[in-house]
């Protein structure tokens, strides 16, 4: 089971699943009192640009998330238990509830305080991030050698996001093109999951400390290292440098389809991890939990 990350999320997300089941509105209600904000009005009413801020965007995207999960399980649609479970960067924390290892209320305060510090880390020190596509391995760590930026995230073979200050972004996005490869500068506030994060780990590391982890009941596949998760104690070490490090997201899909993974659902706005699974390799197939009308699909999983 997969979980999306920031960049997914649109207004009125998950809006149809709430409407339709008490147990996807008790998530937001849920989110809403740990949160003393009205964050599913700001989901479901926006403005898109107050969503759109990190601050707001990642409790959000947690909370959407997991309204649909409660749905799919509330409906049916959802009824064998998941041999592993992954998130996207963000999407890491909903993945920590669904597997027991974090309560809601205490996932969606330290999402909260990790959108807080990942803003005014990029206040302090500006970033951005642009996505490099059709460059190998070794031609990606040559670009940022040469321009300075940082990977963020490995997405596919083919498909890899680097951050950092903008000069050296688009020094990166000059040089990707000219090796053959495409750039596509993403609509983000920061250079995440690079150094320029450092102030917010920090911080962040402290906040973990102080909310209460236990062992999962489902085996999580890390971001930092692609290996699974099984303890408390793995979790905080994971959480504690999550936001410096680049997401290995090609490469915990691969663990996962090692052990005999072969059929993906990605609970959450966007289908963006969907598409990332289906061209992963032959056999794979991917369903999106992300409205009503995608509950009968589930069905046939």
């Amino acid at each position: 089971m997969l979980f999306p990350g920031q960049g997914s999320h649109q207004v009125g997300a998950g809006r149809d699943l709430c409407d339709s089941f008490p147990l996807a509105r008790e998530v937001f209600q849920r989110c809403d009192e740990a949160l003393r904000l009205p964050l599913s009005q700001i989901c479901f009413q926006g403005p898109e640009e107050l969503l759109r801020d990190t601050a707001n965007a990642q409790p959000a995207i947690l909370a959407v998330s997991l309204a649909c999960l409660a749905a799919g399980l509330e409906s049916g649609a959802l009824q064998r238990r998941p041999a592993f479970v992954a998130g996207h960067s963000l999407g890491e924390f909903t993945a920590l509830v669904a597997a027991g290892a974090l309560e809601l209320e205490d996932a969606v305060s330290l999402v909260a305080t990790r959108g807080r510090l990942m803003a005014e880390a990029s206040r302090r020190q500006p970033g951005t991030m642009t996505a490099i596509i059709g460059l190998n391995g070794e031609a990606l760590d040559e670009v940022c050698r040469r321009s300075g930026v940082q990977p963020c995230n490995y997405n596919s073979p083919s498909q890899a996001v680097v951050g950092g200050p903008l000069p050296a972004v688009e020094e990166a996005s000059r040089l990707a093109r000219e090796q053959g490869g495409r750039a596509l500068p993403l609509n983000v506030s920061g250079a995440f999951h690079t150094s320029l994060m450092a102030p917010a780990a920090e911080e962040f590391a402290a906040a973990v400390d102080a909310y209460s982890i236990s062992d999962p009941s489902i085996p999580i596949i890390a971001n930092s290292t692609a290996e699974s998760l099984t303890t408390a104690a793995a979790i905080r070490q994971e959480l504690r440098h999550q936001i410096i490090r680049p997401v290995l997201w090609h490469q915990s899909m691969l663990r996962m389809i090692s052990a005999g993974v072969t059929s993906f659902i990605e609970t959450g706005p966007g289908r963006v991890l969907s598409g990332l699974v289906k061209r992963a390799g032959p056999g794979l197939t991917a369903v999106s939990l992300d409205s009503v009308d995608s509950l009968d699909a589930l069905r046939h999983v």
